[in-house]
């Protein structure tokens, strides 16, 4: 066995795992629910005490949030070309990623790169590109801490008894 397989081994095994986080935390700063990946806090602190089923329904959670607010707002025009933009950049999403989740992983793409929006499948504009990620992102986490609050609620009920 050469050197090159081992190494491509190693290199496979030390992939870090796949996360919610989108790399821009707002719970450090006293946030109940994350701006960056709108987990609620204490799901961001525990993560790597989860167990797959309990990551798998958090991921759940946060993809009928982005299903609601972004498939009634971003049209795909072009299912293929969708496709293959996801595939050439590489995008890495949970194995059951839903629809708006793989909507919204293009999209940030062409937020942050406009010029790729062409390849992307999406119909939108590049001139309108920023209002609408910055809608999508206020709504998105409008609804997150809404959902947070009324976790909150609930538990809150549970445990007075009432």
């Amino acid at each position: 066995m050469g050197l090159g397989h081992l190494c491509g081994v190693v290199m496979n095994c030390l992939q870090p795992a796949l996360t919610p986080c989108a790399g821009r935390c707002s719970t450090v700063f006293g946030d109940s629910v994350c701006r960056g990946c709108r987990r609620f806090s204490h799901e961001v602190i525990d993560w790597n005490r989860y167990t797959s089923v309990q990551q798998e329904y958090i991921w759940q959670r946060l993809d009928q949030q982005l299903n609601q607010i972004i498939l009634p707002l971003i049209n795909v025009a072009d299912e293929q070309l969708l496709q293959q933009f996801m595939s050439a950049r590489q995008l890495r999403l949970p194995l059951h990623a839903s629809r708006g989740r793989q909507i919204y992983e293009v999209l940030r793409v062409c937020q942050r790169q406009p010029q790729y929006l062409d390849q992307s499948g999406l119909s939108l504009s590049a001139a309108h590109i920023e209002a609408h990620w910055q809608h999508i992102e206020q709504r998105i986490y409008a609804l997150a801490v809404a959902s947070f609050e009324f976790a909150w609620l609930r538990a809150a009920k549970f445990y007075s008894g009432t």
